[in-house]
Protein backbone atom coordinates (compact mmCIF):
# COMPACT_ATOMS: atom_id res chain seq x y z
CA UNK A 1 0.00 0.00 0.00
CA UNK A 2 1.45 3.45 -1.24
CA UNK A 3 1.54 6.22 1.48
CA UNK A 4 -0.56 8.28 -0.36
CA UNK A 5 -2.75 5.84 -0.30
CA UNK A 6 -2.00 5.30 2.98
CA UNK A 7 -2.33 9.29 3.99
CA UNK A 8 -5.76 9.40 2.09
CA UNK A 9 -7.35 6.79 4.54
CA UNK A 10 -5.81 8.15 7.54
CA UNK A 11 -7.59 12.23 6.06
CA UNK A 12 -10.82 9.93 5.49
CA UNK A 13 -10.87 8.64 9.11
CA UNK A 14 -10.20 11.81 10.54
CA UNK A 15 -12.55 13.95 9.49
CA UNK A 16 -15.08 11.38 10.40
CA UNK A 17 -13.67 11.21 13.76
CA UNK A 18 -14.03 14.98 13.67
CA UNK A 19 -17.61 14.49 12.34
CA UNK A 20 -18.47 12.23 14.69
CA UNK A 21 -17.02 14.11 17.76
CA UNK A 22 -18.58 17.37 16.62
CA UNK A 23 -21.96 15.27 16.20
CA UNK A 24 -21.60 14.45 19.92
CA UNK A 25 -20.56 18.10 21.16
CA UNK A 26 -23.48 19.04 19.05
CA UNK A 27 -26.04 17.40 21.08
CA UNK A 28 -27.32 20.56 23.52
CA UNK A 29 -26.65 19.05 26.86
CA UNK A 30 -29.13 18.81 29.79
CA UNK A 31 -29.77 19.37 33.48
CA UNK A 32 -31.96 16.83 35.80
CA UNK A 33 -32.24 19.19 39.37
CA UNK A 34 -33.39 17.08 42.33
CA UNK A 35 -34.27 18.67 45.53
CA UNK A 36 -34.25 16.38 48.74
CA UNK A 37 -35.99 18.44 50.91
CA UNK A 38 -34.65 18.47 54.50
CA UNK A 39 -31.54 16.53 54.18
CA UNK A 40 -28.84 17.17 56.53
CA UNK A 41 -24.94 17.64 55.18
CA UNK A 42 -23.79 14.82 56.68
CA UNK A 43 -26.72 12.14 55.43
CA UNK A 44 -24.87 10.02 53.53
CA UNK A 45 -23.27 8.35 56.67
CA UNK A 46 -26.39 6.73 56.52
CA UNK A 47 -26.09 2.82 55.51
CA UNK A 48 -28.54 1.59 52.46
CA UNK A 49 -28.39 4.84 50.41
CA UNK A 50 -26.94 3.45 47.03
CA UNK A 51 -27.99 6.14 44.43
CA UNK A 52 -26.41 8.71 46.72
CA UNK A 53 -23.05 6.71 47.13
CA UNK A 54 -22.84 6.20 43.82
CA UNK A 55 -23.41 9.79 42.85
CA UNK A 56 -20.40 10.79 45.42
CA UNK A 57 -18.87 7.63 43.79
CA UNK A 58 -18.84 8.81 40.47
CA UNK A 59 -19.30 12.65 40.20
CA UNK A 60 -19.24 15.17 42.82
CA UNK A 61 -19.91 15.90 46.38
CA UNK A 62 -20.02 19.30 48.40
CA UNK A 63 -18.78 18.94 52.19
CA UNK A 64 -21.89 21.24 52.32
CA UNK A 65 -24.22 22.86 51.06
CA UNK A 66 -24.87 26.64 53.02
CA UNK A 67 -28.54 27.46 52.96
CA UNK A 68 -29.73 31.44 52.76
CA UNK A 69 -31.14 32.74 56.69
CA UNK A 70 -33.62 31.98 57.22
CA UNK A 71 -33.07 28.39 55.95
CA UNK A 72 -36.35 27.30 55.55
CA UNK A 73 -38.17 25.59 52.53
CA UNK A 74 -39.36 28.00 50.54
CA UNK A 75 -36.55 30.90 51.16
CA UNK A 76 -34.18 28.48 50.13
CA UNK A 77 -35.47 27.01 47.04
CA UNK A 78 -36.13 30.52 45.33
CA UNK A 79 -32.70 31.19 46.90
CA UNK A 80 -31.31 27.97 45.08
CA UNK A 81 -33.76 28.92 41.89
CA UNK A 82 -32.58 32.71 41.55
CA UNK A 83 -29.31 32.92 42.54
CA UNK A 84 -29.93 35.32 45.73
CA UNK A 85 -30.79 35.44 48.99
CA UNK A 86 -34.01 36.29 50.72
CA UNK A 87 -33.42 40.45 50.99
CA UNK A 88 -33.81 39.97 46.90
CA UNK A 89 -35.83 37.69 45.74
CA UNK A 90 -38.38 38.01 48.35
CA UNK A 91 -39.40 35.12 50.03
CA UNK A 92 -38.72 35.89 53.29
CA UNK A 93 -40.21 32.07 54.88
CA UNK A 94 -43.19 29.74 53.89
CA UNK A 95 -45.28 32.27 55.56
CA UNK A 96 -45.41 35.89 55.60
CA UNK A 97 -47.29 39.13 54.51
CA UNK A 98 -46.68 41.59 51.76
CA UNK A 99 -49.03 44.94 51.74
CA UNK A 100 -50.13 44.37 47.83
CA UNK A 101 -50.24 40.70 47.28
CA UNK A 102 -51.72 39.55 50.73
CA UNK A 103 -50.78 36.54 52.92
CA UNK A 104 -48.13 34.37 51.51
CA UNK A 105 -48.73 30.83 53.63
CA UNK A 106 -46.84 27.77 51.57
CA UNK A 107 -48.15 29.65 48.30
CA UNK A 108 -46.94 28.60 44.52
CA UNK A 109 -47.83 31.57 42.98
CA UNK A 110 -44.80 33.24 41.19
CA UNK A 111 -45.97 36.59 41.43
CA UNK A 112 -44.23 36.95 45.05
CA UNK A 113 -41.07 35.88 43.52
CA UNK A 114 -39.09 39.03 43.42
CA UNK A 115 -36.36 37.90 41.11
CA UNK A 116 -36.16 35.84 37.99
CA UNK A 117 -35.78 32.00 38.51
CA UNK A 118 -33.31 29.56 36.65
CA UNK A 119 -36.23 28.11 34.59
CA UNK A 120 -38.01 31.83 33.08
CA UNK A 121 -34.15 32.83 32.56
CA UNK A 122 -33.72 29.31 30.41
CA UNK A 123 -36.77 29.70 28.45
CA UNK A 124 -36.13 33.60 28.02
CA UNK A 125 -32.78 31.82 26.45
CA UNK A 126 -34.94 30.04 24.53
CA UNK A 127 -33.78 26.57 26.38
CA UNK A 128 -37.08 24.72 27.31
CA UNK A 129 -37.80 23.90 31.21
CA UNK A 130 -40.11 21.18 32.66
CA UNK A 131 -40.20 21.50 36.60
CA UNK A 132 -42.36 19.57 39.02
CA UNK A 133 -43.22 20.84 42.22
CA UNK A 134 -40.80 23.62 42.82
CA UNK A 135 -41.81 26.54 44.84
CA UNK A 136 -42.76 29.26 42.17
CA UNK A 137 -42.76 27.43 39.28
CA UNK A 138 -46.64 27.19 39.08
CA UNK A 139 -47.76 29.88 37.56
CA UNK A 140 -45.52 32.54 35.23
CA UNK A 141 -43.22 35.01 35.84
CA UNK A 142 -43.81 38.41 34.36
CA UNK A 143 -44.93 36.14 31.43
CA UNK A 144 -42.44 33.58 31.32
CA UNK A 145 -43.18 29.72 32.31
CA UNK A 146 -41.52 26.73 32.01
CA UNK A 147 -42.87 24.90 29.01
CA UNK A 148 -43.77 21.24 31.11
CA UNK A 149 -44.95 22.07 34.95
CA UNK A 150 -47.01 19.90 37.21
CA UNK A 151 -49.87 21.68 38.35
CA UNK A 152 -51.40 22.09 41.43
CA UNK A 153 -49.02 21.19 44.25
CA UNK A 154 -49.71 18.03 46.03
CA UNK A 155 -48.64 16.62 48.83
CA UNK A 156 -48.80 13.39 49.18
CA UNK A 157 -47.62 12.69 45.61
CA UNK A 158 -45.42 10.02 45.95
CA UNK A 159 -41.79 10.04 44.24
CA UNK A 160 -42.64 7.44 41.70
CA UNK A 161 -44.72 9.90 39.68
CA UNK A 162 -42.29 12.37 39.62
CA UNK A 163 -39.68 9.88 38.57
CA UNK A 164 -42.28 8.64 35.58
CA UNK A 165 -42.48 12.12 34.73
CA UNK A 166 -38.90 12.83 34.61
CA UNK A 167 -38.03 9.82 32.32
CA UNK A 168 -40.91 11.01 30.72
CA UNK A 169 -40.00 14.13 29.67
CA UNK A 170 -36.33 12.86 29.11
CA UNK A 171 -38.17 10.60 26.07
CA UNK A 172 -39.76 13.26 24.45
CA UNK A 173 -38.32 14.01 20.75
CA UNK A 174 -35.44 16.22 20.61
CA UNK A 175 -37.72 19.26 19.69
CA UNK A 176 -39.92 18.98 22.41
CA UNK A 177 -37.40 17.23 25.09
CA UNK A 178 -36.93 20.31 28.43
CA UNK A 179 -33.42 21.02 28.99
CA UNK A 180 -33.83 21.59 32.19
CA UNK A 181 -35.56 19.68 34.22
CA UNK A 182 -36.53 20.33 38.24
CA UNK A 183 -38.33 18.12 41.07
CA UNK A 184 -38.80 18.88 44.58
CA UNK A 185 -39.05 15.76 46.43
CA UNK A 186 -40.22 15.18 50.01
CA UNK A 187 -36.38 13.93 51.29
CA UNK A 188 -36.00 13.43 55.07
CA UNK A 189 -38.13 16.45 56.30
CA UNK A 190 -40.51 14.78 57.61
CA UNK A 191 -39.67 12.63 59.34
CA UNK A 192 -37.00 15.19 60.55
CA UNK A 193 -39.39 17.17 62.12
CA UNK A 194 -41.70 14.57 63.74
CA UNK A 195 -38.76 12.25 65.53
CA UNK A 196 -35.75 14.50 65.32
CA UNK A 197 -32.20 14.32 62.97
CA UNK A 198 -30.24 11.53 63.00
CA UNK A 199 -33.33 9.05 64.20
CA UNK A 200 -33.84 5.58 62.53
CA UNK A 201 -37.01 7.36 61.32
CA UNK A 202 -35.14 9.51 59.09
CA UNK A 203 -32.73 7.08 57.65
CA UNK A 204 -36.14 5.03 57.14
CA UNK A 205 -37.73 7.76 55.08
CA UNK A 206 -34.29 8.70 53.29
CA UNK A 207 -33.63 5.05 52.27
CA UNK A 208 -37.31 5.23 50.18
CA UNK A 209 -36.32 8.49 48.70
CA UNK A 210 -33.35 6.27 47.73
CA UNK A 211 -34.53 3.86 46.11
CA UNK A 212 -36.38 6.47 43.67
CA UNK A 213 -32.92 8.42 43.32
CA UNK A 214 -31.55 4.69 41.74
CA UNK A 215 -34.62 4.66 39.38
CA UNK A 216 -33.89 8.26 37.91
CA UNK A 217 -29.87 6.84 37.84
CA UNK A 218 -31.21 3.46 35.70
CA UNK A 219 -33.35 5.05 33.66
CA UNK A 220 -30.75 7.56 32.45
CA UNK A 221 -28.05 4.24 31.93
CA UNK A 222 -31.08 2.49 29.97
CA UNK A 223 -31.37 5.89 27.76
CA UNK A 224 -27.37 6.33 27.52
CA UNK A 225 -27.40 9.59 28.18
CA UNK A 226 -24.92 10.70 30.82
CA UNK A 227 -22.63 12.19 27.80
CA UNK A 228 -25.31 14.68 27.42
CA UNK A 229 -26.89 14.94 31.23
CA UNK A 230 -25.69 16.19 34.35
CA UNK A 231 -27.74 15.04 37.36
CA UNK A 232 -28.13 17.96 40.47
CA UNK A 233 -29.20 16.23 44.02
CA UNK A 234 -29.51 19.11 46.47
CA UNK A 235 -31.31 19.75 49.78
CA UNK A 236 -32.57 23.25 50.89
CA UNK A 237 -31.62 23.04 54.80
CA UNK A 238 -30.45 20.78 57.26
CA UNK A 239 -32.40 19.93 60.68
CA UNK A 240 -31.43 20.16 64.59
CA UNK A 241 -33.56 19.44 67.70
CA UNK A 242 -35.38 21.94 69.50
CA UNK A 243 -38.24 21.37 72.22
CA UNK A 244 -39.04 24.80 74.10
CA UNK A 245 -42.12 26.39 72.24
CA UNK A 246 -42.64 30.34 72.30
CA UNK A 247 -46.15 31.78 70.98
CA UNK A 248 -44.67 34.92 70.33
CA UNK A 249 -48.22 36.26 69.51
CA UNK A 250 -49.43 35.33 72.93
CA UNK A 251 -46.85 37.75 74.17
CA UNK A 252 -48.13 40.73 71.94
CA UNK A 253 -51.46 40.42 73.04
CA UNK A 254 -50.28 40.05 76.86
CA UNK A 255 -48.70 43.43 76.37
CA UNK A 256 -52.61 44.48 74.70
CA UNK A 257 -50.37 45.79 71.39
CA UNK A 258 -52.95 45.19 69.01
CA UNK A 259 -51.08 43.46 66.03
CA UNK A 260 -50.54 40.53 64.16
CA UNK A 261 -47.50 37.74 64.83
CA UNK A 262 -46.46 35.58 61.76
CA UNK A 263 -44.51 32.46 63.10
CA UNK A 264 -41.61 30.37 61.38
CA UNK A 265 -39.84 28.06 63.16
CA UNK A 266 -36.91 30.42 63.57
CA UNK A 267 -38.43 33.36 62.80
CA UNK A 268 -41.50 35.30 63.50
CA UNK A 269 -42.60 38.77 62.25
CA UNK A 270 -44.62 41.39 64.38
CA UNK A 271 -46.85 43.95 62.15
CA UNK A 272 -48.01 46.56 64.41
CA UNK A 273 -51.48 47.93 64.12
CA UNK A 274 -49.62 50.96 65.42
CA UNK A 275 -46.18 51.18 64.35
CA UNK A 276 -45.33 53.81 66.96
CA UNK A 277 -45.92 51.12 69.46
CA UNK A 278 -42.43 49.44 68.60
CA UNK A 279 -40.87 50.50 71.20
CA UNK A 280 -43.59 48.71 73.61
CA UNK A 281 -42.94 45.47 71.26
CA UNK A 282 -39.58 45.64 72.07
CA UNK A 283 -40.04 45.45 75.98
CA UNK A 284 -42.74 42.60 75.85
CA UNK A 285 -40.19 40.22 74.03
CA UNK A 286 -37.14 41.37 76.10
CA UNK A 287 -35.76 38.71 78.83
CA UNK A 288 -36.57 35.34 77.04
CA UNK A 289 -33.82 32.77 76.90
CA UNK A 290 -32.94 31.95 72.90
CA UNK A 291 -35.06 35.18 71.59
CA UNK A 292 -33.93 38.28 70.25
CA UNK A 293 -35.91 40.72 69.26
CA UNK A 294 -35.26 43.66 66.14
CA UNK A 295 -36.32 46.58 64.37
CA UNK A 296 -36.13 45.97 60.84
CA UNK A 297 -33.76 48.43 59.78
CA UNK A 298 -31.63 47.07 62.28
CA UNK A 299 -31.06 43.54 61.58
CA UNK A 300 -27.56 42.71 61.26
CA UNK A 301 -26.79 42.66 57.42
CA UNK A 302 -24.69 39.00 57.10
CA UNK A 303 -28.52 37.89 57.35
CA UNK A 304 -29.35 39.62 54.25
CA UNK A 305 -33.07 39.83 55.52
CA UNK A 306 -33.84 43.31 55.53
CA UNK A 307 -36.75 43.47 53.09
CA UNK A 308 -38.53 46.85 53.31
CA UNK A 309 -41.98 45.50 52.84
CA UNK A 310 -42.65 41.81 53.86
CA UNK A 311 -40.92 41.48 57.37
CA UNK A 312 -43.34 43.52 59.73
CA UNK A 313 -41.55 46.39 61.94
CA UNK A 314 -40.24 43.49 64.54
CA UNK A 315 -37.96 40.44 63.54
CA UNK A 316 -37.87 37.84 66.57
CA UNK A 317 -35.42 35.43 65.88
CA UNK A 318 -34.89 32.14 67.76
CA UNK A 319 -32.22 30.18 69.10
CA UNK A 320 -32.44 26.38 69.21
CA UNK A 321 -33.84 24.83 71.33
CA UNK A 322 -36.26 27.61 70.99
CA UNK A 323 -39.06 27.44 68.38
CA UNK A 324 -41.65 29.70 67.51
CA UNK A 325 -45.19 28.88 66.77
CA UNK A 326 -48.82 29.67 67.57
CA UNK A 327 -51.37 27.72 69.50
CA UNK A 328 -51.39 24.79 67.46
CA UNK A 329 -48.03 23.79 67.35
CA UNK A 330 -47.78 24.43 71.42
CA UNK A 331 -50.60 21.72 71.78
CA UNK A 332 -48.96 19.31 69.44
CA UNK A 333 -46.19 19.45 71.14
CA UNK A 334 -47.33 18.57 74.76
CA UNK A 335 -49.06 16.08 73.20
CA UNK A 336 -46.05 14.79 71.95
CA UNK A 337 -44.18 14.83 75.24
CA UNK A 338 -46.92 13.51 77.29
CA UNK A 339 -47.22 10.42 74.85
CA UNK A 340 -43.38 10.06 74.93
CA UNK A 341 -42.75 10.46 71.70
CA UNK A 342 -38.93 11.61 70.89
CA UNK A 343 -37.77 14.86 70.52
CA UNK A 344 -38.59 16.95 67.07
CA UNK A 345 -36.64 18.87 64.65
CA UNK A 346 -36.75 22.23 63.47
CA UNK A 347 -34.95 24.72 61.41
CA UNK A 348 -35.29 27.50 59.68
CA UNK A 349 -32.07 29.42 62.05
CA UNK A 350 -28.87 31.01 61.15
CA UNK A 351 -26.81 28.81 58.62
CA UNK A 352 -23.47 30.83 59.79
CA UNK A 353 -24.11 29.81 62.94
CA UNK A 354 -25.16 26.42 63.08
CA UNK A 355 -23.80 23.17 60.95
CA UNK A 356 -26.62 21.64 61.46
CA UNK A 357 -28.57 23.85 58.95
CA UNK A 358 -26.20 22.85 56.04
CA UNK A 359 -27.64 20.41 53.27
CA UNK A 360 -26.00 18.25 50.82
CA UNK A 361 -24.91 18.56 47.17
CA UNK A 362 -24.37 15.90 44.78
CA UNK A 363 -23.76 15.74 41.03
CA UNK A 364 -23.00 13.16 38.20
CA UNK A 365 -22.39 13.19 34.61
CA UNK A 366 -21.94 15.38 31.76
CA UNK A 367 -18.69 18.40 33.29
CA UNK A 368 -18.59 16.79 36.26
CA UNK A 369 -15.49 14.85 36.69
CA UNK A 370 -15.64 11.28 39.35
CA UNK A 371 -14.27 11.99 42.75
CA UNK A 372 -14.44 15.56 42.87
CA UNK A 373 -15.04 17.53 46.19
CA UNK A 374 -16.89 20.73 45.90
CA UNK A 375 -16.17 21.93 49.14
CA UNK A 376 -18.74 24.23 50.57
CA UNK A 377 -20.62 25.43 48.40
CA UNK A 378 -23.75 28.00 48.51
CA UNK A 379 -27.25 28.00 47.95
CA UNK A 380 -27.09 31.28 45.24
CA UNK A 381 -24.30 29.28 43.74
CA UNK A 382 -26.59 26.87 42.25
CA UNK A 383 -28.59 28.79 39.66
CA UNK A 384 -25.15 30.12 38.23
CA UNK A 385 -23.71 26.96 37.92
CA UNK A 386 -26.90 25.08 36.40
CA UNK A 387 -26.92 27.93 33.73
CA UNK A 388 -23.07 27.58 33.02
CA UNK A 389 -24.12 23.49 32.40
CA UNK A 390 -27.07 24.45 30.00
CA UNK A 391 -24.40 27.35 28.24
CA UNK A 392 -27.12 30.23 28.86
CA UNK A 393 -26.71 33.13 31.05
CA UNK A 394 -27.66 33.54 34.56
CA UNK A 395 -30.68 34.89 36.30
CA UNK A 396 -31.17 38.31 35.84
CA UNK A 397 -30.37 38.98 39.52
CA UNK A 398 -28.09 36.28 40.33
CA UNK A 399 -25.48 37.24 42.86
CA UNK A 400 -24.49 33.92 42.81
CA UNK A 401 -20.84 32.27 41.68
CA UNK A 402 -20.22 28.72 39.17
CA UNK A 403 -19.10 26.53 41.27
CA UNK A 404 -15.71 24.80 41.00
CA UNK A 405 -16.12 21.38 39.52
CA UNK A 406 -20.06 21.88 38.55
CA UNK A 407 -19.95 24.11 35.50
CA UNK A 408 -16.70 25.42 35.92
CA UNK A 409 -12.66 23.93 36.12
CA UNK A 410 -11.14 23.44 39.73
CA UNK A 411 -8.16 25.26 38.81
CA UNK A 412 -10.39 28.43 39.07
CA UNK A 413 -10.26 30.61 42.18
CA UNK A 414 -13.09 31.09 44.04
CA UNK A 415 -13.82 33.03 47.31
CA UNK A 416 -17.12 31.76 48.02
CA UNK A 417 -16.47 29.32 50.42
CA UNK A 418 -17.38 31.16 53.78
CA UNK A 419 -20.62 31.43 55.12
CA UNK A 420 -23.47 33.42 53.82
Amino acid sequence: MSIRLLFAIALVAGRLFSAAVAGAEAEPPIVVWISLDGVRHDALAIEGLPALQRIARQGAAAEALLPVFPSSTFANHVAQATGTHADRHGVVGNRFLDPELGYFDYGNDARFLEAEPIWAAAERQGVRAATFFWVGSETDWRGVGASFRRAPFQGGLPERVKVDQILAWLDLPEAERPRLIMSWWHGADRAGHRSGPGTPEVAAQLRQQDEQLLRVLEGIDARGLWGRITLIVSSDHGMISADRLLDAGSLLRKAGLPGRVIHGTSVAHVHLRDPSQVDEALAAFAGIEGLTAWRTEELPEALRYRHPTRVGQIVLLAEPPLRLGGSRRRTQALLEKVFGKARGGAHGYDPAKYEEMHAILLSMGRGVAAGTRLGRSRAIDLAPSVAALLGIDPPASSEGEIIPGLGAPLSEPRGATSAP
